[in-house]
């Protein structure tokens, strides 16, 4: 039986810990799909669960999906039942509890993709983000093209996508590609110990905050404005 390509770890008060396990450097495999796809599903309707940390081991968050396995399925047809089948990217969307990503090294493709439907994106100060699917006349499919623009802007985003550049850490940084740079060594704890911060706040506060911020980008203001005082009046706060 092969070993599993994400660990869970569960911590003191609702903390979750899922750890990319694909040695030598965490490629994103249709085992590593399923895997996640399961956990995802069990973290959304488990209302214990206040935080999500995504981790790696080894020198690598991920290099991005092994093409050898997702560009063999037999027509476009299968890959598109496949992606419904086992929607990594929706899953992602749909937690309601903070996700926090901790990348080290090479975050590639998938890699990098996943850490923009995060909610918090730490990186390593070795850390390399990319997204490199133009170089060989492809665009990203895990969501880059919509989450990217709506995190650092248009321009940055169109320019990280058509460029495939590899940015360093603090170079993505100042682009607005994550938002925090750590030394290599600091980084899980720091993570976990944000994951810590977020959990140890009233649970239904922490998602109602979520969940307003995801959605403001794409309502008109004033919409938003109401959605925010209906959310306050069932936290029983004043507006």
């Amino acid at each position: 039986m092969n070993a599993p390509r994400v660990m869970p770890t569960s911590y003191d008060h609702g903390v979750i810990e899922l750890r990319f396990h694909n040695p030598p450097i965490n490629m994103y495999d249709v085992c590593m799909r399923d895997e996640l796809c399961e956990l995802l599903d069990a973290v959304i309707v488990d209302e214990s669960v206040r935080a999500v940390v995504f981790t790696a081991t080894g020198d690598h968050f991920s290099a991005g999906a092994d093409l050898r396995e997702f560009g063999t399925a037999p027509s476009l047809f299968a890959m598109r039942d496949a992606r419904w089948g086992r929607d990594v990217w929706g899953l992602l969307q749909a937690v309601p509890a903070p996700l926090i990503v901790a990348m080290q090294g090479n975050s590639v493709g998938f890699g990098f993709e996943l850490a923009l439907h995060c909610d918090v994106r730490v990186a390593a100060d070795d850390c390399t983000v990319a997204l490199p699917e133009t170089r060989v006349g492809m665009i990203p499919v895990g969501g880059a093209t919509q989450t990217l623009p709506r995190i650092a802007g248009n321009s940055a985003a169109l320019h990280a996508i058509l460029t495939h550049r590899r940015f360093p850490a603090n170079e993505a940084l100042a682009r607005g590609l994550v938002d925090e740079v750590v030394p290599r060594a600091e980084l899980r704890d720091h993570a976990l110990g944000l994951a810590a911060r977020f959990a140890a706040r009233p649970p239904a506060a922490v998602r109602a905050a979520k969940a307003l911020t995801r959605a403001a980008l794409d309502l008109p203001l004033p919409v938003g404005l109401a959605r925010e005082a209906d959310a306050a009046a069932t936290l029983r706060l004043p507006v």
